[in-house]
């Protein structure tokens, strides 16, 4: 064996744990009893395993919404990328629209509140590459007239 090989071999990757076990070194001075002298201290020397296959947290982001307030109409557009749209519910009262939906590992719930009155009855969903598009129809409000006959 030549003296390569064997550099080659001991800075392996499936040490590399180890040479973070030792840089997690954890010095604590520890005043010793029975030394009469205070000013002289044993130091020992305690290691910090590292987590290996310790789970990340992570937090996922939120998907992005946006509300578009047309002239007879709102839009509301989901980046809802993961999730299925059979899996999706919508509810809608008035000037509140309710969307959630869940997979296996995931949950998401939204409560928006929209600029204008809607009729739920007539809510049109698209859903496509991962982006859900609700179209609400507005209210029509009838406009009361203030003058005086004759």
């Amino acid at each position: 064996m030549s003296a390569r090989w064997r550099r080659i071999k001991r800075n392996t990757k499936r040490f590399s744990i180890f040479k973070s076990f030792h840089k997690t070194k954890d010095k604590r001075i520890i005043p010793d009893p029975d030394l009469k002298d205070s000013s002289k201290k044993r130091v020992y020397h305690t290691y910090k395993i590292p987590k290996i296959d310790a789970e990340k947290e992570t937090k996922e982001p939120e998907p992005l919404i946006d509300v578009l307030d047309e002239k007879d109409e709102i839009i509301v557009v989901a980046e809802l990328a993961g999730f299925n749209s059979e899996d999706s519910k919508i509810h809608v009262k008035d000037q509140r629209l309710i969307l959630s939906t869940a997979t296996l590992g995931r949950k998401y719930y939204k409560s928006l509140n929209l600029p204008k009155r809607v009729i739920p009855s007539t809510i049109r969903t698209t859903y496509k590459n991962g982006v859900l598009e609700i179209r609400l129809r507005k209210v029509n409000e009838e406009k009361t007239i203030d003058k005086m006959a004759g």
